[in-house]
């Protein structure tokens, strides 16, 4: 993963309403959950809750599928994953590793 990547997706999950919608639709599971009742649940207007939405979608946080006239987003576990590696395998690689018993 891309340094630009990564940080697009820390861009979009670092405000309060983007991060309150990934958190539901990470917690709906695969099956996604309809924009309604993000709507619902965090009482934001429909044209808010759009622009948030296409900032998570713009950073491949979230997809969004129609069945019938029912919009739904789904999280894209996938490039949650590869935000969260791309952290991990950098970590404490630059510390001095020792070989000794204490």
């Amino acid at each position: 993963m891309q340094l630009e990547q990564v940080a697009k997706a820390f861009k979009e999950l670092g405000h309060p309403t983007r991060l309150a919608i990934f958190k539901r639709v990470v917690k709906a599971g695969r099956q996604g959950m309809p924009v309604g009742e993000i709507q619902q649940q965090l009482q934001v207007p429909g044209s808010t809750l759009s622009h948030h939405i296409a900032g998570l979608v713009s950073a491949t946080l979230v997809s969004q599928r129609r069945e019938g006239r029912t919009l739904y987003c789904v999280a894209a576990y996938d490039q949650l994953e590869s935000v969260i590696h791309y952290l991990q395998d950098e970590c404490c690689s630059d510390e001095p590793t020792t070989t000794e018993a204490p």
